[in-house]
């Protein structure tokens, strides 16, 4: 009898034991981010060993969204809270930083990206209201130092699962230098003439700037309301000064001045470039940082009379196998 309860006493305990490493297993990193490029890029590097949201809704403003109730709960219990920083979520950076429980972290990656010397500022981000442009990860170096500081922080917050971030961060490098060499193969395909970008919202300086093509204007002004007769005006006379071939749309802004400014100059018209949408469904290959940059690849460089060629090869999808 005192065998068998021997036995059942250290059955007990190794179930317990047992128990308690599963929970502890199965315990992750409580990761907030903002807008879902960001959150695709966090996805590649954390995978399942991390606990992943998402505050801002694809297609929304990211420079005005306000967190909803429901946001302050995954902010308040998150152990990490990933921006953008350079001022794109102020609304979401200002309830970080009064929600945050203790111990948790605040990752800006634009802050630690570019130095304020590297800062870009432009038609809708100009000089004198102090916020320089934000949008970092339309140039794919730049997103590799994005995952970079990524991985980096979930090593030093998880240690335990070191190997596993720098092998999906090695796998998603090699995808975005491939990325990254294809856009530029794919701009000297553009006539020198035609590198030239015309947008709604102001978001392609450091995308230019790294591959070699100039952004004349911005339709959106800086106060982010449609633009004014006069502007317009302005707009159309730079376009025909400058002979550019089309001018491009965006997917949170969408604007009926762009249709008119287009017939008026007589030009292409493509009605969408990604900078927070990811296209495809939720759950498709295309739903993907990658994914984006690869449609707006294929619907850029055409419209300026160059190819996609080089992106034929380039697999979208996540490096993470759901």
């Amino acid at each position: 009898m005192i065998k068998k309860n021997i036995f059942l006493t250290i059955f007990i305990i190794l179930s317990i034991l047992l128990n308690n490493q599963t929970v502890f297993a199965e315990k992750k990193l409580k990761v907030v981010t903002t807008v879902s490029p960001i959150t695709n890029i966090v996805y590649n590097i954390g995978g399942k060993k991390i606990d992943l949201h998402g505050i801002i809704p694809e297609g929304m403003d990211s420079h005005t969204f306000e967190p909803a109730p429901s946001d302050v709960k995954y902010i308040a219990e998150a152990d990490l809270i990933i921006l953008n920083g350079l001022n794109l979520e102020t609304p979401a950076e200002k309830l970080a930083k009064s929600r945050t429980k203790k111990g948790a972290q605040v990752l800006k990656l634009g802050d630690n990206t570019i130095t304020k010397k590297e800062w870009l500022f432009d038609f809708s981000f100009p000089e004198d209201k102090g916020d320089p442009n934000p949008h970092l990860w339309l140039n794919a170096a730049y997103a590799m130092k994005y995952a970079e500081l990524v991985r980096d922080t979930l090593i030093e917050m998880n240690p335990e699962n070191r190997e596993y971030y720098k092998k999906n961060t090695n796998s998603f490098i090699k995808r975005l230098e491939q990325l990254d060499n294809a856009i530029f193969t794919a701009v000297k395909t553009i006539p020198e003439k035609n590198r030239k970008l015309l947008t709604y919202h102001d978001s392609w300086a450091y995308f230019a700037k790294r591959y070699g093509m100039k952004v004349i204007g911005a339709i959106q002004p800086s106060d982010f309301a449609e633009p004014s007769a006069r502007e317009i005006a302005g707009i159309i006379d730079q376009l025909k000064k400058e002979s550019v071939p089309a001018i491009f749309g965006s997917e949170v802004f969408p604007s009926k001045i762009e249709k008119q400014i287009a017939r008026e100059v007589k030009i292409k018209h493509i009605t969408t470039l990604r900078d927070d949408d990811l296209p495809g469904k939720l759950g498709s290959k295309e739903h993907t940082y990658i994914g984006m940059m690869l449609d707006n690849m294929q619907n850029m460089m055409p419209a300026l009379g160059g190819n996609a060629d080089a992106f034929s090869a380039i697999d979208p999808s996540n490096v993470i196998e759901d």
